[in-house]
């Protein structure tokens, strides 16, 4: 299940995009740490569809997760080249 949380940051919409079973979790690889909080990622259970709705041209994405991920791709609301891991957890920003 794909969780979404809506922030404001400097006047723009920020969208928080996790998988479910990784909010509260924490990974480091070297000094690259991945937390994901419970703060930050912990809003509503969506659907893909309900996801998209929200989303506007200038809507920030902060997205964790294989199926976060994933769903961003098949939407083209991120680029596969702008996707990063730390412990195989992949995330990808949309700025």
């Amino acid at each position: 299940m794909i969780f979404v949380k809506e922030h404001f940051y400097n006047g723009r919409k920020l969208l928080s995009i996790c998988d479910g079973n990784l909010i509260g979790k924490e990974f480091e690889e070297g000094k690259k740490v991945l937390n994901i909080s419970k703060t930050f990622y912990h809003g509503e259970p969506m659907f893909e569809k309900d996801i998209l709705e929200l989303i506007e041209q200038d809507t920030l994405l902060n997205i964790v997760g294989e199926e976060s991920v994933r769903f961003a791709l098949k939407n083209n609301l991120i680029d596969k080249e702008g996707i990063a891991k730390i412990k195989e957890i992949p995330y990808a920003m949309r700025l």
